[in-house]
């Protein structure tokens, strides 16, 4: 009899054991589905706001997608996963924002000075780069109210709803002035070259010109684009000395000369594009070799045009006989593409690539924006004033 008890005791445990085991895993489990269904819903707020146009909503959308965020545990906020969204959306550290002047103060007066950038959610770069041009503008021209428009509203919605801070798109900016009775409105782009963010600026100003006594848009940074490869300018050689210049004195040679002599190539590398305008990068090796600078080469993210292309440019720097590398960007902003394409771990990346070639003993990147240089800022101010005083 006692055997029996025993015997039944023992199976009641081994009952209780296995309900509390599976009352444990499904417990588990709907812990992981409802994790998962709360990074969800966040990474389709945010895939929601990654979009080109603006609407009513966005304002409300963007304040959504912080507050569900938020909400979300360490271990939720790392399952963010959408068509755009990831956890860095919200996550990544890229500075302080509030060391940023968003530029759109009503209280214009008659002058304004549009400065208008694709943008970057990288908020220490904005400042440094976008902010330095234009600082350097405002200061050249006292006179004139510098405003800022951004012509990316992907990202100018990625600032307002990670930061809470607010930047004019080009049509924002442009209704800005007409509301402010601007009389004369001159629009300094930062874009590289003109093209297509260059096209889509001058189209939103069609829609505007006529409400103001004067409407002036000023050259890009390297000036008009050329028929073909061999055709440089003045604008061209300048942001060439620059760029070059700030690379050598970061990577701490006297000169472009001893960087060579101690078997460094620089890699300057620009965004690409489809459109015509990509001859300008064409253009830009045309002007390092014409100043000398055998040791300077000229890639592209997008590989338009081909040769500049990494594969192109890695076995160009390698059948020159360099074997070190320094990777730099050829963009106004050292934003998205100068942190994660150029320089990310990614094996996709830039850095990954050389170092995968085995080609190079050794592979640096400087990720600094071409904003951030007095010199390219001299250009900027140089282009202004052409408008100004003609």
């Amino acid at each position: 009899m006692k055997k029996r008890l025993f015997a039944l005791l023992c199976a009641c445990v081994l009952v209780c054991s296995l309900l509390t085991a599976c009352g444990s895993d499904k417990t588990e489990t709907d812990s992981k589905q409802t994790d998962q269904e709360a990074a969800d819903h966040v990474a389709e707020l945010i895939d929601a706001i990654y979009v080109q146009e603006r609407t009513d909503d966005t304002d409300k959308q963007c304040e959504e997608a912080k507050k569900a965020w938020d909400a979300l545990t360490d271990e939720q906020k790392e399952l963010v996963s959408g068509e755009n969204a990831d956890p860095d959306y919200f996550g990544r550290d890229t500075g302080d924002a509030s060391k940023d002047d968003p530029l759109n103060a009503d209280d214009i007066g008659d002058n304004e000075l549009l400065v208008v950038s694709f943008g970057t959610s990288f908020n220490d770069s904005r400042v440094e780069d976008i902010g330095g041009v234009e600082k350097a503008l405002q200061k050249a021209y006292p006179e004139w109210s510098v405003r800022r428009a951004f012509t990316a509203q992907i990202i100018i919605n990625h600032i307002q709803a990670r930061d809470g801070e607010k930047i004019d798109n080009m049509e924002q900016a442009l209704q800005r002035a007409v509301d402010n009775k601007v009389k004369n409105l001159v629009i300094q782009p930062t874009h590289l070259m003109h093209g297509a963010e260059y096209d889509e600026l001058t189209e939103a100003v069609e829609d505007y010109k006529d409400q103001f006594e004067s409407v002036k848009i000023a050259e890009p940074l390297l000036g008009e684009v050329g028929s073909d490869a061999v055709v440089i300018n003045a604008d061209k050689e300048a942001a060439a000395k620059a760029v070059a210049a700030e690379a050598v004195k970061t990577a701490k040679y006297d000169s472009l000369d001893a960087a060579k002599e101690d078997g460094t190539a620089f890699v300057f590398l620009g965004h690409g594009t489809s459109h015509t305008a990509k001859v300008s990068y064409s253009q830009m090796q045309t002007q390092m070799e014409k100043l000398g600078y055998e040791n300077i080469f000229i890639g592209t993210v997008e590989g338009e045009p081909e040769e500049t292309a990494c594969e192109e440019v890695i076995d160009a720097v390698k059948e020159a006989g360099y074997k070190k590398v320094v990777l730099r960007p050829l963009m106004v902003v050292a934003g998205d593409h100068a942190h994660n394409d150029m320089a990310g771990d990614d094996e996709d990346s830039w850095k990954s690539m050389f170092e995968a070639s085995k080609a190079f003993d050794s592979i640096d990147t400087q990720i600094t924006g071409l904003g951030g240089i007095k010199a390219v800022q001299d250009i900027y101010v140089a282009h202004t004033a052409e408008v100004i005083n003609n």
